[in-house]
């Protein structure tokens, strides 16, 4: 079928439907709600979809849409669930079970027929982690289920008149639900305020005397202090006291002033510090060690663990973005984990985003972003070298969420790639007027061939896992829930190491990276990668510059339709 998606924004939900949709051999469109209701109508208009599938709407589809045409609505909650905020209502009451609803549009929200639904566990993560994982896991499943009902012409759709049906209004959730008293809540409420917001839209507070929200939320076992008194502060986050403990929040935004030059998610230490002209007053380094002693219960970004002969380097940077700080710690972990004994070394988090390369939001708050894209752009360089120059174990990337730009590089910089099924990988960097680095014409071409490697970097569409896969990008599916995504890693890994075949493994891959860098050193790639990205960089009229900047600050930005690219950039050699 002609299928048009339509969504406020191309986000991880909608990236994934397009390409799953894709797999099954629909013909699909994207086109933006957030440029207004006229696009919407000009795309239903000239495209004649059999179907119009909405994955994430902030704004309801204009009335003559829906009336003309069938419209299948995306809501994340039970059926009967409805209002704007259902996700949020799952964490606030400790939900152990949620549900996709796929729903035809109505006048009335969320009330139309229902035409498949799909229960989901709820575990106690982020809600963004939620939304993507088990939440995106149970939406792709509705999704084709009602999709081949509707192709089928058999189904009738069940109202939610029907008995069966509890219907329930939750209204939107609010910061004054939101609010944490931290004089009177303890830890574990404050922690489910905080990941019940981590992405959007955050818990309104103050800090030094400034309103910003706070975004993420971890648990500390031994720092304590008056509720409410900053304790610390690591990598980039800053420890807060609660009424029984003290919780880690990595990112903070401050509440949008006139004037404000950054009112958008950054690491903590790094916003409190721009508000105060320096260091976050008398916060003091709490660092820990790559291993943590057994025991602790505390927040970490990177960390390495051993069993036996494989060795686990995880790492879980929020939103997946990587800054020159991040790059360059994770680079140091890498090395600590290539000086311990291992025969298998296994990169990635347990659940959620594996990296999506450099940071646009600490680069778009730098006083001068064109030097901070250059450093963080390098620092990433440094960090793929290092797993592309490894020759003595094998080296596998586990993605268990999403990967794109340079965070897909690193992946393929490994000798495997093993991928969630739900994960989806956009292998490209053209949608951010950028040429790229992070030895893409290297790695991406030895994977999938050069004609290939010019095609999706040109198209830059997303990919899903079953493609990915048949294109050579991953050499591994596992069909694992996201939350037994790890444990079936750690059991495959110790099955590689343990491999008869093991050392011949390792000698070829040695030799093969010998005969690569005769034909051309991974020095030549770099340097013909970096005279691209600096004249990008340094030049204030790239388009890069206003499309970072619309990113950041979350402005439209470009065409209505995401799928039609105004960019024209020459890919130069892949070879």
């Amino acid at each position: 079928m002609d299928i048009l998606l339509v969504a406020s924004a191309f986000n991880s939900l909608t990236q994934r439907l397009y390409a799953e949709l894709s797999d099954h051999g629909h013909h699909v469109d994207v086109v933006l709600a957030s440029h207004g209701p006229d696009p919407v109508r000009t795309a239903v208009r000239e495209l004649r979809p059999d179907l119009v599938v909405a994955p994430m709407l902030r704004t309801a589809l204009p009335e003559d849409v829906w009336r003309e045409h069938t419209c299948l609505i995306v809501h994340p909650g039970p059926p009967g669930d409805r209002g704007p905020s259902s996700l949020d209502w799952a964490i606030a009451e400790e939900a152990p079970w949620w549900g996709v609803t796929v729903l035809q549009a109505e006048a009335a929200m969320d009330a139309g027929p229902i035409w498949a639904a799909e229960p989901f566990p709820a575990p106690p993560v982020g809600k963004s982690d939620l939304y993507r994982n088990e939440a995106s896991d149970a939406a792709v499943t509705a999704v084709l289920t009602a999709v081949r009902r509707y192709a089928e012409g058999a189904h009738k759709p069940l109202p939610q008149s029907h008995e069966s049906v509890d219907v329930v209004w939750r209204d939107a959730f609010r910061q004054d639900r939101r609010r944490i008293d931290w004089a009177h809540d303890d830890t574990a409420t404050v922690l489910r305020k905080l990941r019940g917001a981590d992405s959007q839209p955050g818990v309104l507070d103050e800090l030094l005397g400034r309103e910003m929200f706070l975004h993420g939320g971890h648990p500390e076992d031994r720092l304590r202090g008056r509720p409410g008194d900053l304790l610390a502060q690591r990598a980039g986050a800053v420890c807060r006291a609660t009424r029984d403990g003290a919780v880690w929040i990595p990112e903070l935004r401050p509440r949008k002033k006139s004037g404000d030059p950054a009112p958008f998610r950054r690491p903590a230490a790094a916003v409190l510090a721009d508000l105060t002209g320096e260091r976050v007053p008398r916060l003091t380094e709490d660092p820990v060690p790559f291993e943590l002693p057994a025991g602790r219960h505390t927040w970490t970004d990177i960390r390495y663990r051993q069993h036996g002969e494989v060795g686990f380097l995880g790492f879980s940077f929020p939103g997946g973005a990587m800054s020159t700080l991040h790059c360059r710690r994770l680079l140091a972990a890498y090395e600590y984990a290539l000086s311990r004994p291992t025969r298998v070394l296994v990169l990635g988090g347990a659940r959620d985003f594996f990296s999506n390369g450099i940071h646009l939001n600490v680069i778009e708050a730098a006083l001068d972003p064109a030097r901070e894209s250059w450093a963080n752009l390098n620092a990433m360089d440094d960090l793929v070298e290092a797993v592309l120059r490894t020759t003595d174990r094998l080296v596998v990337a586990a993605l268990a969420g999403n990967a794109a730009a340079g965070g897909a590089m690193l992946a393929l910089a490994a000798d495997q790639v093993w991928c969630r099924t739900g994960t989806v990988l956009n292998p490209h960097y053209r949608r951010m007027g950028l040429y790229g680095s992070e030895f893409w014409t290297y790695s991406l071409p030895r994977r999938v061939g050069p004609e290939q490697a010019e095609r999706l970097t040109t198209e830059a569409l997303p990919v899903s896992a079953a493609t990915a896969e048949r294109l050579g990008l991953a050499d591994r599916l596992v069909p694992a829930a996201p939350r037994d995504f790890a444990a079936e890693v750690e059991r495959l890994a110790a099955g590689l190491a343990a491999a008869p075949d093991l050392d011949r493994q390792i000698t070829a891959k040695a030799a093969a990276r010998a005969a690569d860098e005769r034909e051309r050193p991974l020095a030549d790639h770099r340097k013909a990668e970096m005279a691209r990205m600096h004249h990008i960089f340094f030049d204030p009229m790239a388009e890069y510059h206003t499309l970072r900047s619309a990113f950041v600050r979350k402005t439209p930005s470009g065409s209505a339709r995401p799928l039609d690219l105004p960019l024209d950039l020459p890919l130069g050699d892949v070879r």
